[in-house]
């Protein structure tokens, strides 16, 4: 695995879109079906902030939730208990950068019954044979 990125949030806000910078760095949430048709397939999926592998393209479903949604992990992820908002869920970061990604909920299809449920903005697909 890449080694850990680490930055001054100086240095994320300059890279970063502020959207971006706003649900990656902040922990923030993008509307929903704010990234509709994000490919299924051939590729994998990469942190749009460091550039890591975190999901193959074949993991992709549609869960009509309003977020890419992928049934398992293909990479760097990290899983972290998220209690805000009244709440308690599983947040998922990059490991490599440590980017808000999403929340990873128990109601995805067969055979890990998982759905990662991701921010379009903090992702790239990158096309090819995985």
């Amino acid at each position: 695995m890449s080694e850990r990125i680490i930055k001054t949030d100086a240095e994320w806000r300059e890279a970063l879109d502020p959207e971006t910078y706003r649900v990656t760095r902040q922990a923030g949430t993008e509307r929903p079906f704010s990234h509709p048709g994000f490919p299924q397939g051939p590729g994998h999926y990469e942190c749009v902030c460091c550039g890591a592998r975190l999901f193959d393209g074949d993991a992709k479903f549609e869960s009509h939730c309003g977020w890419p949604s992928f049934s398992q992990p293909g990479g760097a992820i990290d899983e972290h208990r998220d209690l805000s908002h009244g709440m308690i869920r599983t947040e998922v970061r990059c490991h490599r950068c440590d980017a808000h990604l999403g929340h990873v909920f128990p109601d995805g299809p067969p055979p890990t019954g998982l759905r990662y449920c991701i921010n379009g903005v903090a992702l790239r697909f990158v096309p090819g044979a995985g």
